[in-house]
């Protein structure tokens, strides 16, 4: 590969973590902040739309998001749960996927921040995606570079989550180097938890599967006990949560001798 090849494969790469850490780029920042033209920015960003990898708009570039989602906008709840914590939920994801190593094969559990873990994966590292989440597979579909394995199921409309004993024996044959937990709430005592018991019970084996097991939760979740449990603290070898999250919040988690790390 060429020099010159090697600075715009860079140049791209750096460009689309940009975009998933600020949610959006304007061409001239990127042209002061990569030393380019505005000539070369262009070709770049249409490059990366043409892979369908972001969107360009009127001066700059957002995130790609899969009409999938379109019958939604509308949802109230929906809007309101996408919305809740954006940018944190953003920074996590942002933290949770510099975990990933190279060849590495993840799982996700459904959520909001799960799918932003998903969204700034690395390009070109061979990794693998094992998820019972719709919405993630989706999310993943032109990603040439990522290999993605989806359980079958009973459909959950909460989340775009498949559940029941298919998803279960699926997920009971695959080995994963990392799981990424999501969860409606985290308490010191009653582990990390959601509100549906066969949500659950998926989200229990694909943590069993794990060597590595990672909870991704924005401060609002801590205190919370949803119901039915995914797993103790004690499991998780690290929860990550967002810079909002007190000393005085994250204290019980580091007495267990759990890592928290704050983004």
């Amino acid at each position: 590969m060429s020099d010159r090849s090697d600075r715009q494969s860079a140049r791209s790469e750096a460009i689309l973590r940009e975009v998933q850490k600020f949610g959006s780029v304007a061409i001239n920042d990127l042209c002061e902040r990569h030393d380019a033209s505005i000539a070369t920015i262009r070709r770049d960003l249409q490059q990366l739309e043409n892979q369908g990898l972001l969107r360009r708009t009127h001066g700059g570039a957002v995130p790609i998001e899969p009409l999938f989602y379109e019958p939604f906008r509308k949802d109230a709840s929906f809007v309101d749960l996408v919305g809740r914590h954006a940018e944190e939920k953003r920074r996590i994801g942002q933290a949770a996927a510099e975990l990933v190593g190279q060849g590495n094969t993840i799982a996700l559990t459904a959520g909001t921040t799960t799918t932003e873990v998903v969204r700034c994966l690395r390009y070109q590292w061979g990794i693998k995606v094992v998820t019972n989440t719709v919405n993630v597979a989706m999310e993943l579909s032109k990603r040439k570079d990522i290999e993605v394995f989806v359980t079958g199921g009973h459909l959950r409309g909460d989340w775009f989550s498949l559940v029941g004993p298919t998803a279960i024996d699926t997920l009971r044959q695959a080995f994963v180097d990392i799981v990424f937990i999501g969860a409606n709430g985290i308490d010191p005592s009653s582990g990390l938890t959601c509100y549906s018991s066969d949500e659950a019970a998926v989200n229990r084996a694909m943590v069993s599967q794990a060597k590595r097991r990672i909870a991704v939760v924005d401060r609002s979740k801590f205190g919370i006990v949803a119901g039915w449990q995914i797993c103790p603290v004690e499991v998780c070898d690290l929860i990550i949560t967002d810079s909002g999250a007190t000393s005085e919040t994250i204290h019980p988690y580091a007495k267990r001798g759990v890592e928290v790390h704050r983004v």
